[in-house]
């Protein structure tokens, strides 16, 4: 048996080396494409601009640099599962934006577990996600209905039998039309009601404020 000199082995492989930048390259424009062109641009959130990015790194370089012990299919949808029920403490993630980061991960764990296709069928992999996700966002039949949170204080139109003067009166109150609106608590001593107002959004920032606030509750 002969001796293994350490000094003969090789600190650095150019090939590996390339290897890995050229992938990590080639996922990091397409999740830049997704995250800068697709989600950002409606969303307008920087912090999840950060976050699906740093997200993408981890998941890449995790599943490349396992691959080199051959990783075992059912690990890696372990790994798959893991990341993809994260929950922020700070914030509720909406359906969105959990949407992106399953996409994100997905991306990620393919561009680095599936050496054995060829550039040009990542490629394509690739691009077929783009395609599904810009069709998503553009289309006219998927634009999405904004919620808003109302106090309402003429509980007088809450009734069934007065839902259009209801209707009516909230469109000229919030200056855009309302598609249906749902009654939640009604306190009959101060004569107000929660409302909650189903409307087609009007711009890119509705979605964001509708979503993050909300009246608080008044103190008994």
């Amino acid at each position: 048996m002969e001796d293994f000199d350490l000094a003969d082995a090789p600190l650095i492989n150019p090939g590996d080396m390339i290897e890995l930048l050229v992938r990590f390259a080639f996922n990091s424009l397409f999740i830049l494409i997704i995250i800068a062109c697709l989600y950002y641009p409606k969303s307008r959130k920087r912090e999840y601009f950060f976050t699906f990015a740093v997200i993408s790194v981890s998941i890449f370089f995790l599943i490349y640099l396992l691959g080199s012990v051959k990783i075992k299919v059912g690990f890696a949808l372990g790994l798959f599962a893991i990341f993809g029920i994260i929950r922020y403490r700070t914030e509720s993630m909406t359906v969105r934006e959990m949407t992106y980061l399953f996409v994100i991960i997905s991306v990620s764990v393919i561009n680095a577990l599936a050496v054995s296709l060829s550039y040009g069928e990542l490629a394509l992999t690739n691009c077929i996600f783009l395609a599904v996700i810009y069709l998503g966002e553009k289309l006219p039949f998927a634009n999405s209905v904004a919620e808003k949170y109302v106090l309402y204080d003429r509980i007088d139109l809450i009734t069934p039998q007065n839902r259009e003067a209801l209707l009516q009166d909230l469109e000229e109150r919030l200056g855009f039309p309302v598609i249906d609106v749902n009654v939640g608590a009604v306190d009959f001593l101060r004569d107000s009601a929660m409302l909650k107002v189903y409307y087609k959004e009007q711009s890119r920032t509705d979605n964001i404020v509708n979503k993050l606030f909300k009246i608080p509750k008044e103190n008994s």
